[in-house]
């Protein structure tokens, strides 16, 4: 009986053994597939020390003009952090990304909420892309809808939050968002609707330009439809919460005058 279990297990190792470098192979294809995959992706420790001077998504709105025959004209108007309202970027981030400075470029919480409110709608109207992720969007892909698309964002967004500091990105970010129609960041932004540098934004406009991000180009931040509105009440609410008070703003202003 020894010797039948002796063959017997010599015969199950030999089995398996045979199996090992096969799986070794795959295993090193795989990593080795992934690191050139990872490698063919934009250099982001370059965005360190050097500003953006095009977007993938300025040359596809570019093209999309040139297609439809009309005239493309663009705003852009590069301002350090430091020349933004504090309110300004506060608004932004807490109605895009809230978890902003304390996720790594991917806000877990928020892509297991979205996944379940889109379960129970049974449609996809919510997305979880952080501001890592639209960045890596505008910057290299554009809006191309796609799964591979999304892969390679993802991958981007995991370079860029390894590469930069987080007030970088964010930096960047609002330097390059799409504020409107050949509107980029959020200098032209408040410029072209308010008349002022992003620097002198009250809480006010800064809401009302954070709450059209989701779609810059249908909305106006001036306007009064019910999607700026809903979306006002619900940031201003936020907002709040964290000490920022537009009725403490509008108090001031009337004192002041």
């Amino acid at each position: 009986m020894g010797g039948i279990r002796g063959k017997g297990g010599r015969g199950g190792w030999s089995g398996r053994g045979r199996w090992i470098p096969g799986l070794m192979a795959v295993a090193v294809a795989t990593a080795l597939g992934a690191g050139v995959f990872v490698w063919t992706l934009p250099d982001a420790t370059e965005l360190a020390r050097k500003n953006p001077k095009i977007t993938a998504l300025m040359e596809q709105r570019k093209a999309e003009a040139q297609a439809a025959g009309r005239r493309h004209s663009v705003q852009w108007t590069w301002v350090p952090l430091k020349r933004i309202a504090p309110h300004a970027y506060l608004a932004v981030v807490t109605m895009e990304d809230d978890r902003f400075w304390r996720h790594e470029g991917f806000d877990f919480v928020e892509m297991k909420e979205a996944a379940q409110k889109n379960w129970e709608e049974k449609r996809y109207r919510r997305g979880a892309s952080t501001i890592t992720q639209q960045l890596a969007k505008n910057l290299y892909f554009g809006t191309e809808k796609s799964l591979w698309r999304k892969v390679r964002e993802a991958a981007a967004a995991w370079k860029i939050e390894r590469a930069l500091p987080k007030r970088r990105t964010l930096e960047i970010y609002l330097n390059v968002v799409e504020w409107g129609d050949g509107i980029y960041g959020i200098e032209a932004a408040a410029r072209h609707y308010f008349g002022k540098s992003a620097a002198d934004l009250s809480v006010e406009e800064a809401v009302r330009l954070a709450v059209v991000l989701p779609n810059p180009r249908r909305y106006d931040p001036r306007g009064s439809s019910a999607f700026v509105e809903n979306r006002r009440a619900v940031l201003v609410e936020r907002l709040t919460r964290k000490g920022v008070s537009i009725d403490a703003e509008l108090s001031s202003a009337t004192s002041g005058s």
